[in-house]
């Protein structure tokens, strides 16, 4: 296989923009691309769950294409090109890192995340009327509920043990069920709303990511259900034609399944 260097992927991607290279690649634009960027995102993440080196290597590649492809959009109107994209990483790096490249002293990875805010803060000329400022608005709810009450915490507002935290999950289930009982559907979202923020509150209080933990439990329950569809297979079946307690043994079967394969 031939080796390929940086500079000549760069090359590869203005002679797709150019003319008599690719029609499609021609045709797009910084916003036509803001899909794919997410997508290339989320499948970075699923091939580092997958724990597949090969296609980690295949989606950081697909990743590292917007970055280059946004550039050489930008190039081609004389704003600016993947050189400087470069250089503005390189020198901010550098300047929210001063306990690396100067003098300052930073002993923990906690001081050092006050320390790049206020870093970044300053850089921007961001006078914020609210410690909750600074979270992108498009963030998924769940990361966006995480990030923020992080920020909140850092100013004091937060539990003190996840017994608390316990607690208000399940002081938030209670006023949803009395919610439900009572028929209000405005409110009934109101109150979900609240209980899945709680519990995301409570996965920042145990240091799990609330957004990687659902997704692994996406993942499982996807296992589980296409064991259940297979085995029903199996015996000339469906979901649709079974009933949930025979589903429910099927379900029990595969979590054991799960279970025995991880020991």
């Amino acid at each position: 296989m031939p080796s390929h260097n940086f500079e000549q992927l760069v090359l590869l991607m203005r002679k797709l923009r150019a003319p008599g290279g690719c029609p499609w690649d021609a045709e797009q634009t910084h916003d036509s691309l803001k899909r794919y960027l997410i997508e290339e995102c989320y499948e970075v993440i699923e091939a580092i769950d997958s724990g597949n080196d090969s296609h980690l290597v295949e989606e950081l590649g697909d990743l590292l294409l917007q970055p280059i492809f946004h550039a050489t959009i930008a190039e081609e109107r004389n704003a600016f090109d993947i050189s400087d994209i470069i250089n503005s990483l390189c020198e901010k790096l550098i300047r929210r890192h001063p306990h690396v490249f100067s003098d300052q002293q930073i002993s923990t990875s906690e001081e050092q995340i006050e320390n790049w805010e206020k870093i970044k803060r300053h850089e921007k000329g961001e006078q914020r009327k609210s410690a909750l400022s600074g979270v992108p608005p498009h963030l998924p709810a769940i990361l966006k509920a995480h990030k923020i009450t992080e920020k909140a915490s850092r100013v004091g507002f937060d539990w003190e043990t996840h017994d608390q935290v316990l607690d208000k999950i399940r002081e938030e289930l209670a006023e949803l069920e009395e919610t439900m009982a009572a028929g209000n559907t405005r409110r009934i979202e109101e109150e979900l709303g609240d209980l899945l923020f709680a519990v995301v509150n409570l996965g920042r209080f145990l240091s799990i990511d609330p957004e990687d933990a659902l997704r692994k439990t996406i993942h499982r329950f996807i296992v589980r259900f296409n064991f259940i569809e297979e085995s029903l297979l199996k015996r000339g079946s469906t979901p649709r034609q079974s009933n949930l307690q025979e589903m429910e043994l099927l379900w029990q079967e595969a979590k054991k399944s799960e279970k025995e394969s991880a020991v």
